[in-house]
């Protein structure tokens, strides 16, 4: 009899801690926040020039979101990108330009700066004027709770500067690899391994490539003086697809890892090549 009371007991105490673990149990819950609102320094049109590429193009500044917990205001870093894109896009453009802030609740760009954007990423055209827009977005940690701004909207008209790769002087370039059919054998076969000028700045090729292999550009067939390649080959993660090259650059470019047809595309104004299976 002794024994059940003192079960009975114990299972009572144990059921009152665990209900009292819970009633005293705090839990934290996001309340809101204020989206932020963006301004610029100006309205319009972005002014542009190569002459005053070191001065001041524009500076947006936007109000903080003031992300609230039910343990009041948040202590955690507050984290923007301002994004910038073609008009009409709904910021859904793959080449969007994003720009990352931390805590800052402003930001400046230069003239110089704010063409290579537009140049190099969103790849605009500088012979006209184009509709741009731009907003802000905060979030906490990685992108949680994100709160988008009101959108800015501006025209502008690039200018063009020197390519980031100095094109082939020779108007020509080759292709040569073990990732080819002509493997390392300089010259190479033609015209099966010579690019297509498409212009002064953009050659492409479509060609039968090698996987696991490599390969390089060549201005002149037959001379291995000169050379377009990549740095930090096999270092830079998914690099077979495309990336950043370079004029005499110290390493091959990483073929692809499966045999088949395949476009590259190399861009001298960018400094940028791009390999499409097909």
């Amino acid at each position: 009899m002794k024994q059940i009371v003192k079960l009975i007991f114990l299972s009572t105490l144990l059921g009152t801690l665990t209900w009292s673990c819970k009633k005293d149990e705090t839990k934290i819950f996001f309340e809101g926040g204020v989206p932020p609102v963006v301004s610029s320094s100006v309205t319009n049109n972005i002014p542009l020039s190569f002459a005053n590429k070191d001065k001041e193009a524009l500076k947006l500044s936007w109000t903080n979101p003031d992300y609230q917990f039910t343990t009041g205001l948040s202590s955690q870093n507050v984290t923007y990108q301002i994004e910038i894109d073609t008009a009409g896009s709904n910021f859904t453009n793959p080449q969007k330009q994003t720009v990352t802030v931390s805590n800052d609740l402003s930001k400046s760009f230069t003239q110089g700066e704010f063409n290579d954007f537009l140049l190099n990423q969103l790849v605009l055209d500088t012979a006209h004027v184009h509709n741009l827009e731009i907003r802000v977005k905060s979030f906490l940690g990685t992108n949680a709770v994100p709160l988008y701004s009101n959108v800015l909207k501006f025209t502008i008209n690039p200018y063009p500067i020197p390519p980031k790769v100095p094109p082939p002087s020779s108007g020509h370039l080759f292709l040569v690899g073990s990732a080819t059919a002509g493997a390392w054998n300089n010259p190479v076969p033609l015209p099966n391994q010579e690019f297509t000028k498409i212009s002064p700045t953009l050659y492409q090729i479509t060609i039968p490539l090698m996987g696991g292999n490599e390969y390089l550009f060549l201005p002149v067939n037959g001379d291995w003086s000169h050379k377009y390649a990549v740095k930090n080959n096999p270092a830079v993660p998914g690099l077979s697809d495309g990336g950043d090259f370079g004029f005499d650059f110290s390493d091959n470019f990483p073929g692809p890892a499966a045999t088949g047809s395949y476009k590259i595309e190399v861009d001298f104004q960018r400094g940028k090549f791009k390999v499409t299976k097909l």
